[in-house]
């Protein structure tokens, strides 16, 4: 068993083997017609139970073979034109590379000891971020495993710096369209049940100033501590910015800590064109960015970055066997006096061989090409009287519904969405997502693959009528 340990005396098993899996996933992108093959679970479920994982088949070649039946074969492909679902980018070659070389060398990110340069090459990055945003020289960060992660770090960090005593006065304030993870956070964090103000957002699904500026005023009257007001810089729902400086100026007034989930909208700090759009960010305490969203990087590769690099100790312990105190004096940089985490993958490196390879610029031509083309989708939608669209989109979002001509009832019309949606799915021909916006369904196209095109789009809202219109005509035949 020795023989599959990766080490000097393996290098060439190593390589065939890779070199073999890198082969077939080639080949299976440059021949996959589809997003998805619309299998089902029934369908596939029991070929992965059917697996006997006590009898291994002990080849490289047999093993990809038996893969390919249980999971490429039947893969969603993100990186398909057509795929048009969730957050869920096509990644660049060069963090793909490295990918394959943080896998193999194995580097924790948690001490000096464990990572020497990766260490210092994740600091470099923290602090190309910071500089994006605008913070000071006093600004750190740490690289997490998503935008929850990252939300829940910077709420522990507002809650530990209002030193408050009693956790259940605590308030924390997001918009009605925020990321689920900050009512998540709350609880993990200790707050009480209602601890979490949701805001009202505009027609723009963009948080409504007045109304976070009432809610600060009665929390502060009803003895209650307003701890943090959580901005979005790209809501997971519509792509929609709130207002930061408004923001910003009335946390300054309050006293409240300012986080910034720019998850999403992280991107912006790259584009050539649209930067303003997030202009601001620069005056938060905290911001989450997650590079494999609109950075085009693999899962998993987000951050944390604060505004002072003081505030990161209430993240801060001490072991003994790890990064024992004495290390501060020495000036020996361990990544985990920052972290929630201890072991830790060198994601910095993906985004780092990015960087060294395309340049910011590269990256922010991919992401302003995403963003111009939900522009012409919500014009084709617009123009298009079978659908009704939400919002002009910020980023690269557009939440639109399928409204036919001969149907007023709107839960018959909800039916019709969530039918055309499944239907498509099921087809394998598109992968759309889908959302509420109040009580009805709607559907949603994320944008973040510059290969898709205006008419990609069009042949989509083309099939989503057709399944629409089979379930409406199947559902008169059914009622008649």
């Amino acid at each position: 068993m020795r023989s599959h340990l990766l080490n000097g005396l393996t290098a060439e098993h190593y390589r065939r083997s890779v070199t073999e899996g890198v082969e077939r996933v080639a080949a299976k992108l440059a021949t996959t017609e589809r997003p998805f093959t619309g299998i089902t679970v029934d369908d596939l479920a029991p070929r992965i139970d059917a697996i006997d994982l006590d009898r291994p088949l002990g080849d490289t070649v047999a093993v990809l073979d038996e893969l390919e039946d249980v999971y490429l074969r039947d893969a969603v492909y993100f990186h398909h034109p057509r795929y048009l679902a969730h957050l869920n980018c096509p990644v660049v070659i060069p963090a793909v590379l490295g990918e394959a070389v943080l896998s193999a060398v194995n580097s924790s990110l948690d001490t000096w000891d464990q990572s020497a340069g990766g260490t210092l090459i994740e600091r470099r990055l923290v602090d190309w971020t910071t500089e994006r945003i605008g913070f000071g020289p006093a600004a750190d960060g740490v690289f997490t495993s998503g935008g929850s992660q990252s939300n829940l770090q910077a709420l522990l960090l507002a809650r530990e710096e209002t030193k408050a005593d009693d956790l259940t006065r605590l308030c924390v304030f997001a918009s009605e369209v925020s990321h689920f993870s900050v009512k998540k956070s709350a609880k993990l964090l200790g707050l009480g049940p209602d601890a979490v103000v949701s805001i009202p957002v505009d027609h723009d699904k963009r948080m409504q100033t007045l109304a976070l500026a009432r809610e600060l005023e009665r929390c502060a009257q009803d003895g209650l501590v307003p701890m943090a007001v959580v901005a979005t810089a790209g809501t997971t729902d519509f792509g929609s910015i709130d207002p930061l400086p408004e923001i910003a100026e009335l946390c300054a007034r309050h006293g409240v800590w300012m986080h910034v989930d720019a998850a999403y909208g992280c991107g912006l700090l790259a584009s050539l064109r649209y930067r303003d759009r997030i202009d601001g960010i620069e005056r938060a305490d905290s911001v989450t960015v997650d590079y494999h969203k609109s950075f085009f990087q693999p899962v998993s590769s987000s951050a944390l970055l604060v505004r002072d690099t003081a505030t990161l100790r209430h993240a801060t312990y001490h072991a003994e066997y790890l990064n024992p105190r004495r290390m501060v004096q020495e000036r020996i940089p361990n990544q985990v006096d920052k972290s929630l985490q201890t072991t830790r993958r060198f994601d910095a490196l993906k985004l780092w061989l990015t960087l060294r390879t395309m340049g910011a610029d590269g990256i922010g031509e991919l992401f302003d090409e995403v963003c111009e083309l939900a522009r012409e989708g919500w014009q084709l939608l617009a123009a298009d009287p079978r659908y009704d669209v939400v919002v002009e989109p910020s980023l690269s979002t557009l939440v639109f519904r399928y409204v036919p001509a001969a149907v007023t009832d709107p839960a018959e019309i909800d039916r019709a969405n969530l039918y055309a949606r499944k239907a498509l799915f099921a087809s394998g021909d598109a992968v759309v997502a889908g959302t509420k916006v109040g009580a009805r369904h709607y559907l949603k196209f994320t944008l973040l693959n510059p290969e898709t095109t205006p008419a990609d789009i069009a042949a989509v809202l083309d099939l989503i009528a057709g399944h629409a219109e089979q379930y409406l005509g199947d559902s008169l035949d059914r009622a008649s």
